[in-house]
């Protein structure tokens, strides 16, 4: 028997993760608003670090660009350091619209 997280989609931590720079603001059911930091996204979640206070099962959403609005839920904590996985799969078309607008530069395009 496997041991780990059981996620609910298949093979979502072999998601291609792109590198990120971008505070959000996670909008939690009872405690409000709590600031993230993201440090890498793929079309199945994301790696927010400056994490406080979170468990895992605990759900935000977040507003990303292009995206838009959308639920994530923590998978893992470590630290200061937690692991969320988006409630749905983000489209392709969608989440490569986002990083090249969250790029800024234009050579790394």
């Amino acid at each position: 028997m496997r041991g780990g997280a059981q996620l609910s989609v298949t093979d979502l931590r072999r998601s291609t993760r792109h590198p990120v720079n971008l505070p959000v603001i996670g909008e939690h059911r009872t405690r409000g608003d709590i600031m993230l930091h993201l440090a890498n996204i793929s079309t199945t979640g994301f790696l927010a670090t400056e994490v406080e206070d979170l468990g895992r099962g605990e759900r935000l959403t977040v507003r990303l660009p292009v995206i838009g609005r959308i639920e994530a839920f923590v998978v893992w904590v470590d630290g200061g350091r937690a692991g969320f996985q988006f409630e749905r799969i983000v489209r392709v078309d969608e989440f490569a619209k986002m990083i090249r607008a969250l790029q800024v530069n234009p050579k790394a395009r």
